[in-house]
């Protein structure tokens, strides 16, 4: 055996410890997280019969589960069950996400670039960020009405600060060193803007889609809540009409089940697109 070859078989099992250790680790955190959940449902249960609390101030959590399943086990089409509703809201948000993102970004870049943009432009953003958006949403359904456009338009109101302001925020934060090197090789200004800033931003950006994408969400549910024909806003809403608590517990858990999933899918590009960030993490 050759001494290389010999080195090769020695690093190996270091390389793999490290791994090693970061599944063992992922697998404690799932671990304690099972733990959690299954304490909280167990304090939940109790202090429902303990405290004899009545099934529309807090239903127990078997009478959530018999409602998540009612919705859950019927066909993708029926109009009873949270197929379509899910679909409504999650399409509606995925559209104002990344309409919200793209003009984030693309505003967040343009204020990088010039000091004129930034002053003409960020007090004005912080003006409407400053605004509650439950209070401008009945104007947003008053112009583009009931149907999806609205609920779009709240989705990327909410979605396209924090893209823009972290876009912003990770453009600003090159290194001069970088800059002055892309002038020495006589680098346009796109191609140091695309071959430096975007790259050295880049996790600031996947920061901004990762608190946009959860914020897409609610405002698609506030639009909802406002008026709608489908959504699971809508189904929120007339659970509470009729005291259904269970049946709003139950859509509550699938929007919180939808977040999280939308977490995840913004974590994993993530991971492949700013892959050396990762490792320098890990």
């Amino acid at each position: 055996m050759s001494g290389a070859q010999g080195q090769a078989l020695a690093g190996a099992p270091a390389r793999a410890r490290p791994a090693a250790r970061a599944a063992r680790g992922e697998g404690a955190h799932m671990l304690v997280a099972a733990l959690g959940l299954v304490v909280l449902i167990g304090a939940w249960e109790a202090a429902v019969h303990l405290l004899h609390l009545p099934g529309y101030i807090l239903p127990a959590p078997g009478a959530v589960l018999r409602a998540l399943w009612s919705g859950i086990a019927v066909s993708p089409a029926s109009p009873i069950g949270y197929y379509l509703p899910l679909w409504s809201t999650f399409r509606n948000a995925a559209l104002g996400f990344l309409v919200g993102s793209g003009v984030g970004l693309l505003l967040g870049s343009v204020m990088a670039e010039s000091r004129t943009v930034e002053r003409l432009l960020m007090p004005y953003a912080f003006a409407l960020q400053c605004l509650p958006k439950v209070a401008i949403a009945p104007l947003v359904v008053i112009w583009f009405g009931f149907g999806d456009g609205s609920k779009i338009a709240i989705a990327a109101l909410l979605a396209l600060f924090p893209v823009m302001i972290n876009s912003f925020t990770g453009l600003r934060a090159i290194e001069p060193e970088r800059i002055d090197l892309m002038r020495s090789l006589s680098a346009t200004r796109f191609e140091t803007y695309r071959l430096v800033k975007l790259p050295n931003a880049a996790p600031y950006i996947f920061a901004g889609l990762d608190m946009a994408v959860v914020y897409a969400l609610l405002g698609t549910i506030v639009a909802e809540f406002l008026g709608a024909q489908q959504g699971m806003g809508v189904v929120i809403t007339q659970a509470q009409s009729v005291t259904d608590v269970a049946g709003v517990f139950a859509a509550l858990i699938i929007l919180g089940a939808l977040g999280m999933a939308l977490h995840g899918v913004v974590r994993a590009l993530e991971r492949r697109v700013v892959h050396w960030a990762d490792r320098g993490k890990r």
